[in-house]
């Protein structure tokens, strides 16, 4: 008698594994070299371009501070001291000019070092990532010109004495120019927060029961950044900063209750 044909073993669905999991240490920092060379060339290039246009960036930039000085009807004007003042001004301008330019390559370098560690459906956000930080960055330096830079430049002219105000161009751009991409970083707190949650340092029970002493670490950070000792200049610097970890603790709960449903699609696959 003819044995059966016997039903072919079933073999479980392929489940997205972690192919970031299997590189080895040197493999990382191989990998971690070739992010920062292209982070690196995108800057460069980006600081040929801003330094194109560096020139016109100057009034533009210079607006707060001389709509600071018409308030208060001051004669006052912005000087530069050395023969090589503006050339330097214009250099510094031009690299944080390529470091905006460039954020989105740099993002995407970032979310390609970190990609291989997640799961196949997760490293499928990388358009969702990088339009996400490259708009937190623009945000946070938009933020930064329109609404600090407005109520800190008036406030800083108001401790005046007897003296008439002759604002040396390299240290005003000196302080906007780390202002403004101080605040832009500081506004990726979000980001920060979302790898956080990815390598299972911070849970969203985690952020929320140590809320109170992230609001005290911001407290501190907006005191020592805010150039002014002004409550009220500190309260605008801590308001979006308090709201952004608010964001964070959501994001991380997205991220742990993906993590977690991939976890219990691995073990029924196994």
């Amino acid at each position: 008698m003819a044995t059966p044909p016997q039903p072919e073993p079933v073999v479980p669905a392929a489940v997205d594994e972690e192919p970031g999991a299997r590189m080895s240490f040197f493999e990382h920092l191989t990998e971690l070299r070739k992010r920062l060379v292209y982070s690196l060339a995108a800057i460069g290039i980006g600081a040929v371009v801003g330094f194109s246009v560096s020139e016109k960036m100057l009034w533009y930039l210079a607006r707060p501070m001389m709509a600071a000085l018409a308030a208060r009807k001051e004669t006052g004007q912005m000087i530069y001291t050395s023969p090589t003042g503006v050339i330097a001004v214009l250099i510094h301008l031009g690299f944080y000019l390529g470091l905006v330019l460039a954020s989105p390559v740099v993002f995407y370098q970032l979310w390609l070092f970190v990609a291989p560690g997640l799961y196949k459906k997760e490293r499928r956000a990388v358009v969702t990532f990088v339009g996400s930080s490259v708009a937190l960055f623009v945000g946070g330096i938009a933020f930064g010109y329109f609404v600090m830079l407005p109520y800190v430049l008036p406030l800083l002219l108001s401790f005046q004495g007897p003296f008439h105000p002759f604002i040396s161009v390299n240290e005003y751009y000196d302080l906007v120019l780390l202002l403004l991409v101080g605040v832009g970083l500081i506004f990726e707190l979000p980001v920060l927060i979302f790898f956080l949650s990815i390598i299972g340092v911070a849970t969203p029970r985690f952020l929320w029961k140590n809320a109170r002493y992230a609001i005290l670490i911001i407290t501190i950070v907006a005191a020592v950044v805010t150039p002014s000792p002004d409550a009220t200049t500190m309260l605008i610097f801590m308001a979006p900063m308090i709201l952004l970890y608010m964001a964070g603790i959501g994001v991380s709960w997205l991220v742990v209750r993906k993590k977690r449903r991939a976890e219990m699609a691995r073990t029924e696959a196994h």
